[in-house]
C-alpha cells in the first residue's frame, strides 16, 4: 500500500514538473529570443546573467539617467520635467513583467506554459493555426515596439545633440553623450520589450483557446454525443482556469500600475506651470501609448475568449431549438399540415439573401443561420436541455479572482476611470 502511494506521488510530481524540451523543436526561435534578451533562466549562469542585466537596465541606468542628467544647471529648454513619471512607469511595469516571466519559465517550462505539451490532443486545424500564430508572435511584438523605439531614438538623439548635457564622465563630452544615449535607449528598449513579451505570450495562449472554442463549436453541426460534448467543454474550462490563475496577478498589477501612471501624467500635465512642449512632453506621451497598447493586448485577448465562450452557449441553445423542432416535424410528418402563407406575420426568406449585408460584424459562431438537423432526434430532450442549462450556468472565460473579463467588465473599468479623470480635471483645471 505504501509503495502504491509513493508511486502515485512520484507520478503526480512528474506531471506537475517542467516538461522536457528539445533544443531543435518549434520553440527554438523563442528560446533564442529569450537568451538575447537575457531573460532565459534555464541554468544557474543564465539566471545570474538575467538578474544582472535586469538590475542594470531596469534600475541602475534609469536612476543614473534621472539623477545625473537632470539638467538642473543647464538651459531650461532641455530639462525633462516628466522624466520621473516615465522612468517609474517603465521600471515598475518591467519589474512586474520580468518577475512573472521568470516565474512562468522556471516553474512550468516554455512548452508547458504555452500548452504545447497538450497540442497533440487537438485537431489538425488547431495545431496548424497555432503553429502559424506561434511563428508570427515575434513579428507582432516588433510591430508594437519598433515605431515607439524609433520615436524614442529621435527624441534622445535630439536631446543629446542639442546640448542637453555637458557631463564628461569619460573625459570627452561627445563620447560621454554617445555612451549615455546608447545606455538610455537600451534601457528603454529592454523594459518595453519585456513588458510586451509577456503581453504577446498571453495573447498567444488566448489565441489557442479561441481556436479550440471554434473547433469545439463544430460538434453542434454534426451528430454528436452529449457526454463527449460535456467532457470537451470541461477540458476547455479547466485550461481557462489555469490561464486565469497564472495571469491574474500580472493583469491586476499591470492595470493598477498603468492606471497610476496615467493619473500621475494627467496630474502633472494639467498644472498651471506645466510646459507641454513636444520635446518635453513627447516622451511622456510615448510612454503612455506604449503602456496602454500592452494593456489593450491583455484585455482584448481576455475578452475575446469570453465572447467566444458566450457564443458557444448561444449556439448550443440554437442547436437545442433546431433539434426540438426537427423532432416534432418527424413525429407530425405523417399528418399533412396546411400552412397559412397569405396571412403569416413573418415572411419566409432564404438565408443567403442577407448574407452579403452581414460582413465581418457577425460572429462566426453565434450567427443567425439555423443549425442543420442530422440525427438530433436520437438525443433526448432532457439531455439537450441539461446541456444548455449547464452552458448557461457555467460561463467560461478568463477571470481575475472570480471577476470575469468580458465586454461588460471592460465597460465598467472604462466608466470608473473616466469618472476619476473627470473628477481630477475638475479639481485641476475646473472642468465640471
Amino acid at each position: 500500500m505504501c509503495d502504491k502511494n509513493e508511486t502515485l506521488l512520484i507520478n503526480k510530481n512528474k506531471e506537475l514538473g517542467r516538461s522536457v524540451s528539445n533544443e531543435y523543436d518549434e520553440l527554438r526561435s523563442f528560446r533564442t529570443w529569450l537568451k538575447w534578451m537575457c531573460v532565459d533562466q534555464s541554468d544557474p549562469f543564465s539566471a545570474c546573467l538575467s538578474w544582472f542585466v535586469f538590475v542594470l537596465l531596469a534600475i541602475v541606468v534609469p536612476c543614473l539617467s534621472h539623477f545625473s542628467l537632470a539638467c538642473s544647471d543647464c538651459d531650461a529648454a532641455y530639462n525633462r520635467p516628466y522624466d520621473n513619471v516615465v522612468q517609474l512607469s517603465l521600471s515598475s511595469v518591467a519589474a512586474l513583467s520580468f518577475v512573472c516571466l521568470s516565474r512562468f519559465v522556471k516553474k512550468y517550462g516554455l512548452r508547458r506554459f504555452l500548452f504545447l505539451d497538450k497540442l497533440c490532443d487537438e485537431s489538425e486545424t488547431v495545431r496548424k493555426c497555432y503553429t502559424v500564430q506561434l511563428n508570427s508572435s515575434l513579428k507582432i511584438l516588433f510591430i508594437f515596439v519598433l515605431p515607439c523605439f524609433a520615436a524614442e531614438c529621435a527624441y534622445k538623439i535630439w536631446w543629446y545633440t542639442s546640448g542637453g548635457t555637458q557631463i564628461a564622465f569619460l573625459g570627452n563630452v561627445i563620447a560621454s553623450d554617445i555612451v549615455a544615449c546608447i545606455l538610455e535607449l537600451t534601457s528603454w528598449l529592454y523594459r518595453t520589450v519585456v513588458f510586451f513579451l509577456v503581453c504577446v505570450l498571453f495573447r498567444l495562449i488566448c489565441y489557442l483557446q479561441v481556436l479550440r472554442l471554434q473547433d469545439f463549436a463544430q460538434v453542434f453541426h454534426v451528430d454528436s454525443d452529449v457526454e463527449s460534448v460535456l467532457r470537451e467543454h470541461l477540458r476547455i474550462r479547466r485550461h481557462l482556469r489555469i490561464i486565469s490563475h497564472r495571469y491574474r496577478a500580472f493583469i491586476l498589477w499591470a492595470l493598477m500600475f498603468i492606471t497610476a501612471s496615467q493619473f500621475a501624467s494627467l496630474l502633472m500635465t494639467t498644472r498651471s506651470t506645466a510646459d507641454l512642449h513636444i520635446y518635453k512632453s513627447g516622451e511622456l506621451a510615448l510612454c503612455s501609448v506604449s503602456l496602454l497598447a500592452g494593456l489593450m493586448i491583455l484585455l482584448r485577448s481576455a475578452t475575446k475568449i469570453t465572447h467566444k465562450a458566450q457564443s458557444v452557449t448561444c449556439l448550443a441553445a440554437k442547436w437545442h431549438v433546431c433539434a426540438t423542432i426537427d423532432s416534432f416535424d418527424s413525429i407530425e410528418g405523417e399528418t399533412p399540415v396546411t400552412r397559412a402563407t397569405c396571412g403569416q406575420s413573418f415572411p419566409e426568406c432564404s438565408e443567403g439573401s442577407d448574407s452579403d449585408d452581414v460582413g465581418d460584424e457577425e460572429d462566426e459562431l453565434d450567427n443567425t443561420k439555423f443549425v442543420p438537423a442530422y440525427a438530433y432526434s436520437t438525443i433526448s430532450f432532457q439531455k439537450r436541455q441539461a446541456l444548455v442549462k449547464y452552458f448557461e450556468n457555467n460561463r467560461a472565460g478568463v477571470t481575475i479572482y472570480g471577476f470575469m473579463l468580458d465586454r461588460s467588465s471592460i465597460h465598467t473599468i472604462f466608466g470608473l476611470q473616466l469618472s476619476l479623470v473627470l473628477w481630477l480635471l475638475g479639481k485641476t483645471i475646473g472642468i465640471s
